[in-house]
């Protein structure tokens, strides 16, 4: 068969979780549902940090990009899903594709840069702590925030580059909710042996080095942990990383789930269900284990609730 031109595409089909008419409603309905509650959870850790000043430090700023960047990611990916399952419409056009594929590919990275961030952040208020503030001043943690996000941006562009480059043949069917860059590259009739070489070299710069980064600061954190003498000094400093040791491991377990599960089976709805774990589950948990594991944040939520009742 002769390749199509890139030119030439003008949709592609996203296949979804399920072709079963009887399971959309359902899937709708538990889609919509964790959106609301990945907007309204997330949206409710902004307000509130930002309406307490005992929260303007630089470890809850990191903790309201995190949260703004998940309202980012799952806007990207679940509303389309939406709007197909209600039109009974599964197309999505080539540019919108192109759009969603970068902006999954944006707030992943930069998903990774700022869970680094945090892990350095503890990691300089644990083993550092007299030069915690001169260390960790407003201006480093807004520039660090804006050189991520910069370098996460060139890193989708790139993909996405890379993708224009790229002819399809004629089936443009994606088993995918949302539009993957491993799934577009399977649909390629061109040769994309370069493409996957460049995507394990940007992983591997971009996930990889955030993830070691997270590990070099967590061995110093229980190693300084470690050699303190008292109790409840060691109890204290934990508990200001268990948060932040939930959402790792919850982030970069899904994201491991995922890998395996494309490793070990052939099946592209099981991988699509997979991809859900990564894309979709985070994002939601993220403001719960924040607001259940921190006394800060709780309290902070319970005084934003107690004023927007007084307005209501």
């Amino acid at each position: 068969m002769e390749p199509a031109n890139h030119t030439a595409v003008s949709e592609f089909l996203l296949l979804g979780l399920t072709e079963d008419p009887a399971l959309q409603p359902l899937i709708f309905s538990l889609f919509l549902t964790m959106y609301l509650v990945t907007i309204l959870g997330n949206l409710l850790i902004i307000l509130a940090i930002s309406s307490d000043p005992r929260l303007h430090t630089p470890m809850y700023f990191f903790l309201s990009a995190l949260s703004f960047n998940d309202i980012c990611l799952s806007s990207s990916t679940i509303p389309k899903m939406l709007v197909n399952i209600q039109r009974q419409d599964r197309s999505i056009t080539y540019t919108g594709c192109l759009a969603q594929a970068c902006s999954v590919i944006l707030f992943v990275v930069l998903e990774n840069f700022l869970l680094a961030m945090m892990a350095y952040d503890r990691y300089v208020a644990i083993c550092y702590p007299l030069r915690y503030t001169a260390i960790m001043n407003p201006h480093l943690c807004v520039l660090m925030v804006l050189f991520s996000a910069f370098i996460s941006t060139m890193d989708s562009l790139f993909h996405t580059l890379m993708v224009l480059r790229l002819s399809f043949c004629s089936d443009m069917e994606i088993p995918q909710f949302f539009c993957e860059l491993a799934q577009l590259l399977k649909l390629s009739c061109t040769q994309t042996l370069i493409d996957n070489i460049l995507i394990y070299v940007a992983s591997f710069l971009f996930l990889g080095v955030p993830l070691s980064g997270i590990i070099f600061s967590y061995v110093h954190i229980v190693s300084s942990v470690l050699r303190m003498p008292s109790s409840g000094g060691k109890h204290k400093a934990f508990s200001t990383c268990g948060s932040h040791l939930c959402v790792v491991s919850l982030f970069y377990g899904t994201g491991l789930g995922v890998y395996i599960s494309s490793a070990v089976t052939d099946s592209p709805r099981r991988i699509a269900v997979a991809s859900v774990m990564y894309s979709v589950v985070p994002q939601m948990m993220n403001p719960f284990i924040y607001s259940l594991r921190n006394k800060d944040v709780k309290e902070a939520l319970r005084k934003l609730m107690g004023r927007m009742a007084s307005f209501l």
